[in-house]
């Protein structure tokens, strides 16, 4: 199973933005407050090297904010990262041979 973890504040934009997206992919997050613990704010800069929110990581991956999180999302990239790929047909139809 994928986990996710998103470093976040209640208050901004993006973190909705992100949170929307990871929502809409049916994924369970777990969602740290920065805001109501410094200590994770610390922890966040840390393991990520940047100080803005959202910081996210997939399966202990980095994979940054917002904007990183939808650049994954238009390159097809993070229904791979999130184990999504894998729900697709496995008798998908093949072409057909000889069109013209």
């Amino acid at each position: 199973m994928t986990s996710v973890r998103m470093y976040a504040t209640y208050w901004c934009p993006y973190c909705t933005r992100a949170r929307a997206l990871l929502q809409s992919k049916g994924v369970d997050v777990e969602e740290i407050d920065v805001d109501a613990d410094p200590g994770e704010r610390a922890t966040m800069i840390r393991l990520s090297g940047r100080t803005s929110v959202p910081q996210i990581f997939i399966d202990e991956r980095h994979v940054g904010g917002s904007d990183d999180l939808a650049a994954l999302e238009f390159s097809g990239e993070l229904d791979r990262l999130l184990g999504l790929d894998d729900a697709a047909p496995e008798n998908e139809p093949s072409q057909q041979a000889g069109r013209s």
